[in-house]
């Protein structure tokens, strides 16, 4: 078993930056993947940033491609999303989520972002 806990969800102005963190517990030697998840009012939730545990590769979503940027920190068992050139249609809850060797998923709560024009 793996717990996600999201934290930073906040308002911002558009232009603003925020900056997230995914704390993990558990079965945190099992963890192949962390990422990024969101999910906007009204749409299917999308994967935006991953990180891969043991290598440190990154992939990103074109919608946050130069913007965002996800790291890892394993001796804390985090998980952070930088957030920059933030935009109203960044708008949405933030899902950390951790997938294992064994191809199993765990997700966080959600943290809410809001982006103002």
């Amino acid at each position: 078993q793996v717990q996600l806990v999201e934290s930073g969800g906040d308002l911002v102005q558009a232009g603003g930056s925020l900056r997230l963190s995914c704390a993990a517990s558990g079965s945190i030697s099992s963890i192949k993947y962390m990422g990024w998840y969101r999910q906007a009012p009204g749409k299917q939730r999308e994967v935006i940033a991953t990180i891969n545990k043991s290598s440190g590769n990154t992939l990103y979503a074109d919608s946050v491609k130069g913007r965002f940027t996800i790291s890892g920190d394993n001796a804390k068992n985090t998980v952070t999303l930088q957030m920059n050139s933030l935009k109203p249609e960044d708008t949405a809850v933030y899902y950390c989520n951790a997938q294992t060797l064994s191809n199993l998923g765990y997700w966080g709560k959600g943290t809410l972002v809001t982006v103002s024009s």
